[in-house]
């Protein structure tokens, strides 16, 4: 995607609302229901322009700017997947327009299968380190002509989840940190390749984020992120349990009230300006 597409999409939401804002949200799949704490505007990504429409169940598929929990935030109630047949720079050109409208520090959830013996169904975990097989593949964001003025041509994800954000919402929300597994989608994984993730280091897998957190990170954003168990991935073909996506549904209803809860206590203590 363009400069210019970018651009377009700005000058769009700049016309329904002025708000500068300083945090920029995606909620994950089911998670859409905290965007209703937000005070502000609610926009179709239908209706802006280049924006990729969310077709995945439980994605709004809406851009709302306004203030959450007293911080002027732009929140994305669903996100896109390169799943859904989008490529890498389709997926994270919303990222790129958040930036664009201001925001410095991008907070990231989703709903991912929980790998590590201590996961439980409805916990909340944050992301320290990523293992992305699809951008490993070639299905890297940042593939293609780069613009100097935009962000570096190679960008380092040494540190690309911030550590002092991470442990920020680590002491409020009680939780432990892991690594994140990035797999293309959408078939859940079989049990040979959460073997392999195991083997890889990896406490988390899911079909989301990777590409989000590559784009914030050329852009120079600062980024948390933080993933919700909905399932426990099976590791074994002898395993009688079939993963669905019923169940994760189910699981979702677990942690909307803790994702609300810690966004409460996190969105107003979130640095003002990048470090």
């Amino acid at each position: 995607m363009t400069d210019g597409a970018v651009a377009a999409a700005v000058s769009f939401l700049r016309g329904r609302t002025a708000l500068v804002p300083e945090i920029a949200l995606v909620l994950g799949s089911g998670l859409g229901p905290l965007a209703d704490a937000l005070e502000g505007i609610a926009v179709p990504y239908a209706d802006i322009p280049g924006f990729p429409a969310a077709t995945a169940p439980g994605h709004a598929g809406r851009l709302i700017l306004g203030r959450l929990f007293g911080r002027a935030t732009v929140v994305m109630q669903g996100r896109v997947h390169l799943y859904e047949g989008y490529s890498p720079q389709e997926v994270v050109f919303p990222v790129r327009v958040m930036a664009a409208l201001g925001a410095r520090l991008l907070v990231l959830t989703n709903a991912a299968g929980g790998m590590h013996p201590d996961d439980r169904v409805g916990d909340l975990v944050g992301i320290e380190d990523h293992l992305s097989l699809a951008v490993a593949s070639g299905l890297d964001p940042l593939r293609g002509p780069n613009d100097p003025a935009t962000g570096p041509r190679f960008v380092s994800m040494n540190r690309a989840y911030d550590p002092d954000l991470l442990t920020l919402a680590q002491r409020l929300g009680g939780m432990r940190r892991g690594t994140y597994a990035h797999v293309a989608g959408p078939s859940f994984e079989p049990p040979a390749l959460i073997r392999l993730l195991k083997l890889a280091g990896c406490d988390l897998v899911g079909m989301s984020t990777v590409p989000e957190v590559i784009a914030a990170r050329h852009l120079g954003l600062r980024v948390l992120a933080i993933s919700a168990v909905t399932n426990l991935a099976v590791d074994s073909a002898a395993s009688p349990h079939v993963t669905t996506e019923a169940e994760v549904w189910e699981a979702v209803k677990i942690v909307q009230p803790k994702l609300l809860s810690l966004m409460r206590e996190l969105i107003p203590v979130l640095p003002e300006a990048p470090a």
